[in-house]
């Protein structure tokens, strides 16, 4: 079956949480707010055998074993527009728009047979799927791969960087575990988010003062931005988490 597929440039799309690859996040350090999101990916899941491959596995104390994606991620309410969107509703970074931009609608933390989905706009967007637009999946399978092979490609590579910073962290910190436990328990799963600096402490193959400089004033600035907002107090007390734990590098 032909899947029909045109971005209109509408930018309902450019709004909240923005997965990043490594390279992405250090490019882009001074534009975005950056956190380490964890996921739990439970076996059965479609993407377990692709989450254990991207990310890592832990044993919960039943002895069953799940994947933990990490995901360094721009870290933006729901209700905010990317810091790069123009005024016009253009990408105001085109030309060096991070590889997750480049690679929409396609998602590869999934495999490519399980991407009919993601081609439906979702409410409000602008999405051209009509028989007009380009045909952009056939059969289960993408027709035009760049972007999609070079971001998996991404993400494979960075891989091992982020599968000894996860395992470290789970043996390390006690409440990391624990906290994934919990939420692998969950029958929906879910989410947990820790600072940008966790994975600064340990990945000694990036200057983790001069990433701390740029992030400290866009963790300032977000910090400003959602105070006194009772919808956004979680994303606030973050920011001012994140803020501190930058600033400690800053001081070195």
């Amino acid at each position: 079956m032909d899947r029909h597929f045109h971005c209109t440039a509408c930018g309902k799309c450019c709004v909240g949480l923005l997965p990043l690859t490594l390279a992405d996040a250090v490019r882009h350090a001074g534009r975005f707010p950056l956190a380490m999101i964890w996921t739990t990916v439970r076996p059965g899941a479609k993407s377990f055998a692709l989450s254990r491959r991207l990310g890592t596995t832990m044993r919960l104390p039943r002895k069953q074993e799940v994947a933990v994606l990490v995901m360094p991620t721009a870290y933006i309410p729901p209700s905010f527009a990317c810091p790069a969107l123009a005024p016009d509703g253009l990408c105001g970074i085109h030309a060096d728009k991070p590889s997750r931009c480049r690679t929409m609608p396609f998602y590869p933390y999934r495999e490519e047979e399980d991407q009919a989905d993601l081609l439906i706009p979702r409410k409000d967007w602008a999405c051209d799927t009509s028989d007009a637009a380009p045909v952009v999946y056939r059969d289960k399978a993408i027709v035009d791969r760049t972007d999609f092979d070079r971001e998996r490609a991404d993400l494979e590579g960075q891989a091992p960087a982020l599968r000894a910073y996860a395992d470290l962290m789970l043996k390390a910190v006690p409440g990391v575990a624990d906290t994934m436990a919990k939420l692998a328990a969950k029958p929906m799963g879910g989410k947990m988010v820790l600072g940008f600096s966790s994975f600064l402490r340990l990945h000694k193959q990036v200057d983790a003062a001069q990433i701390a400089g740029q992030q400290l004033p866009v963790l300032t600035e977000f910090a400003a931005r959602t105070a006194g907002a009772s919808d956004l107090a979680e994303f606030h007390r973050q920011y001012l988490s994140f803020a501190k734990e930058m600033e400690r590098f800053v001081r070195r």
